[in-house]
């Protein structure tokens, strides 16, 4: 006796099971109905990591207000003349290590510059040097990266050994061999040292993504269905591979800001009279007993920018690890 056919409400229960397994494969999850727990949209209908990681951040403290204090350094790194009219260059040697005045309110450093509007501008320098490196290692890390650990075989290897040659070269060391012998005033000695030592670790951590992501169902099915390598690689796997490199990258974009004003302080980052916090610390050094305040303004913003930063990663970092959620 043949067995029966199924009932086409069956047949759709299995359809939108397979749209449930398709979507929960690729990072997403679905949200309940109007009158469910959350309160959340129509049932059925799928919500993304991307969405779930928003909604936790606009609720989480610590983001805010590091995204607040991050606003605040980009805006006065753009126009830093909103708050300091003043120049950061000119100076008054008669005034020399002299502590806060009226108008002057961080008081005046070792050559009777303005500590305050020197500590504004600094910033400028400072994020920018951040942000680029960070861009261009999340750039050339990710690319990679992502192509050894989607490809595999020689390439796969070939990497992980250049990448183990890097790791090996200690950072302010190699930034003394290779700065020491560039005689620019610019930023972009500094930004294409950091890039270059800096990309292995995003590399290692976006091949591991790739290869994570690679094996997931969706993958297989849209490699059964005849999708190029190309189109795998971009729309399928790189949107659930990209969020550990967002978390590092983030991060690390304190770091790199710590790292200019670490070489800057050596005398081999930026040097004067581009203004930067790392050259001011350098100056006030030697006058840290008589003088405190030329350090401290400083050394202060320096420490609350990397915090920042960091307090930004850490909170991506929940809001994008579904192992962390509750």
């Amino acid at each position: 006796m043949p067995e029966p056919f199924e009932s086409e409400g069956a047949i759709s229960g299995a359809g939108m099971g397979g749209a449930m397994d398709l979507a929960v494969a690729e990072g997403q999850t679905l949200e309940t109905a109007p009158g469910g727990p959350d309160g959340t949209g129509p049932a059925g209908r799928p919500r993304s990591l991307w969405s779930d990681a928003w909604r936790d951040l606009r609720r989480n403290p610590v983001f805010i207000i590091s995204a607040l204090v991050i606003l605040f350094l980009v805006v006065i790194s753009l126009w830093p003349s909103l708050i300091a009219s003043g120049n950061p260059l000119k100076c008054d040697l008669a005034k020399a290590q002299e502590g806060s005045q009226p108008g002057h309110p961080f008081g005046y450093d070792g050559q009777g510059c303005d500590v305050y509007t020197r500590t504004v501008y600094g910033a400028r320098k400072s994020v920018t040097v951040g942000v680029c490196a960070t861009l261009g290692v999340a750039l050339l890390g990710s690319v990679l990266g992502g192509l050894a650990g989607f490809f595999g075989g020689f390439w796969d290897s070939l990497l992980s050994r250049i990448t183990d040659i890097f790791f090996a070269i200690p950072v302010v060391l190699g930034g003394l061999v290779l700065l020491s012998v560039v005689t620019s005033n610019t930023v972009w000695p500094v930004i294409g040292f950091m890039v270059l030592l800096g990309w292995p670790q995003i590399s290692r951590i976006a091949r591991g993504s790739v290869i994570t992501a690679k094996q997931n169902d969706y993958v297989q099915a849209a490699r059964a269905l005849g999708a190029s390598n190309s189109r795998i690689l971009l729309r399928h796997i790189a949107p659930n591979a990209i969020a550990p490199v967002i978390v590092v990258a983030t991060i690390a974009l304190g770091t790199y800001i710590a790292l200019e004003a670490t070489l800057s302080y050596l005398g081999v980052g930026l040097k004067p009279p581009t203004v930067s916090w790392g050259i001011d610390i350098s100056a006030a050094s030697p006058y840290i007993r008589n003088a405190p305040h030329m350090l401290l303004w400083p050394a202060g913003a320096l420490a609350v920018t990397v915090l920042a930063f960091i307090m930004l990663g850490d909170a991506v970092r929940d809001a994008l690890d579904p192992k962390l959620r509750s």
